[in-house]
């Protein structure tokens, strides 16, 4: 049975929410999209930092497990995945038996270009001491768990929206 959704994995800014709504809007209605950390908020009833200041790491990732569990069951899904949902290969396992795992990467100078754009409020890492510097170390740490989650890898860096969404089109054979 062919996959008819796709889950969009890789770190922050690398677009996985603006190149998903594009992508739900090139397939049409019948499509829907998600974004996992949104359904953790409202799940949680509470925000992304809350969760994890008042009840820790460990727990939101169990909200993050229930998530991927909910939103595999869905047909033609466009699924922006937190940038952390990797770290458990339960969730990959999970999201691979309905989706295409596709990862959107970018070079640390965009990531932390896009960053800056967004502000502090929205992308807490660069409220760090050394911004860039953290997000080298969080893409190193984390690009295993990517690269093996991945069944498609994009590179998202000085690409326009509409080339990255006719580009995984293409390669899921979504067209």
């Amino acid at each position: 049975m062919p996959k008819d959704s796709i889950a969009l994995i890789g770190f922050m800014a690398t677009g996985k929410s603006i190149v998903g709504k594009a992508l739900k809007d090139h397939l049409g209605k019948n499509y829907t999209f998600i974004e996992t950390d949104l359904l953790i908020v409202k799940m949680a009833g509470k925000s992304i930092p809350k969760i994890f200041s008042e009840d820790g790491e460990a727990l939101f990732r169990e909200y993050e497990l229930e998530v991927c569990k909910k939103v595999a069951q869905l047909k033609k899904s466009i699924i922006s995945c937190g940038g952390g949902v990797v770290l458990n290969k339960e969730n990959i396992e999970i999201l691979k038996q309905t989706c295409q795992m596709v990862l959107l990467t970018a070079s640390p100078e965009e990531i932390y270009n896009r960053a800056i754009k967004d502000g502090k409020e929205n992308r807490p890492i660069i409220d760090k001491e050394d911004p860039y510097k953290e997000i080298e170390s969080f893409l190193l740490y984390r690009k295993p768990y990517y690269y093996s989650a991945a069944e498609i890898i994009i590179d998202t860096t000085h690409k326009s929206i509409e080339r990255i969404v006719k580009e995984i089109l293409t390669r899921t054979k979504l067209l």
